[in-house]
């Protein structure tokens, strides 16, 4: 009852955060340098123009009046009109959430099937030259700028092997995946470096375990153990840093899909940084808000899935 409890009143804990997240993003987005109606006009900006662009978007009215519209508008499921594109935000947005998305999707499953072997390469050999090599090398991973990575490999794997495309999206799905192999690997070899290294140390200790102890003793093999055993006692940890890494995941993605031309949600809110469209960089920073609260929501029931005496 405790947990049924949990589902249904947790998304109503986080009203409180999305409203100050609202408020920060309305603030900092404010603070950019630089006039929309005036990015927007370019050459043909003239004072009466400006005046009536400010006017039609409401950018003449005070702070508070345009957040209150901010927040009425979100109440009633809408985000405003787009200064650059015209069109309707969601409409927008709706256009741009698939790749990301995607991305995102195979980025995580792709360092899920990085970090669990390594992981367990490593916890098995403790101490010994294979665990060493594997601490080396995640530690290279979390160092590497994505953006110096994603050149590095569109480097080896498009100009010079020509594997991969160098940008894009693809109109197939295999067109798709192979336009998404570059970005993923990017993100997933940085990530998979963070996974690893708590994965291990998650593991080694369950290796250690009491629980473990007692399976040897009854003669059960050690890959039983490890596999029914080490492996599921060692996820809980290693799904709460996932889910507390969502936003570095998130910011991944934004310089990934701008280096390899992803018509992603990244690339969507680099793009209205630029032409000061605040509406659209209202919508994607809630959105990628939302899809963080989301993310730790589910992370909460795992955890509790993986691990009964977790109390949430």
């Amino acid at each position: 009852m405790h947990r049924y409890r949990f589902v249904l009143f947790r998304p109503v804990q986080f009203l409180p955060v999305l409203f100050g997240i609202s408020i920060i993003t309305f603030i900092l987005v404010r603070l950019i340098p630089g006039d929309p109606a005036r990015v927007l006009l370019g050459t043909r900006a003239t004072p009466t123009a400006i005046a009536r662009i400010r006017a039609q978007y409401g950018l003449d009215e005070p702070l508070w009046l345009q957040y209150f519209y901010f927040l009425e508008n979100l109440g009633k499921g809408e985000m405003g009109k787009s200064i650059l594109y015209k069109i309707d935000v969601l409409k927008l947005i709706a256009t741009r959430i698939e790749p990301t998305l995607t991305l995102v999707l195979t980025s995580v499953l792709l360092s899920i099937l990085i970090a669990v072997p390594m992981s367990a390469i490593a916890a098995r050999n403790n101490g010994r030259l294979a665990d060493h090599a594997v601490r080396i090398v995640s530690t290279f991973g979390i160092g590497f700028p994505p953006f110096w990575l994603a050149l590095m490999l569109i480097i080896l794997f498009s100009v010079r092997l020509g594997i991969f495309p160098v940008s894009g999206y693809g109109e197939t799905i295999g067109d798709k995946l192979a336009h998404l192999a570059l970005p993923s690997l990017t993100i997933a070899l940085s990530l998979s470096a963070v996974l690893t290294r708590s994965l291990r140390a998650a593991m080694i200790v369950a290796l250690k375990s009491d629980l473990a102890t007692a399976a040897r003793a009854r003669g059960m093999p050690e890959n039983i153990i490890f596999w029914r055993h080490v492996l599921p006692n060692s996820l809980v940890p290693t799904v709460n840093l996932l889910a507390v890494n969502t936003g570095w995941l998130i910011g991944g993605t934004v310089v990934v899909e701008t280096v390899f031309a992803i018509p992603g949600m990244g690339q969507l809110l680099v793009r209205a940084i630029f032409s000061r469209d605040y509406m659209v960089v209202q919508a994607v920073a809630m959105v990628f808000a939302c899809a963080t609260v989301l993310v730790n929501f589910f992370a909460d029931i795992v955890t509790v899935s993986l691990d009964p005496r977790v109390r949430l």
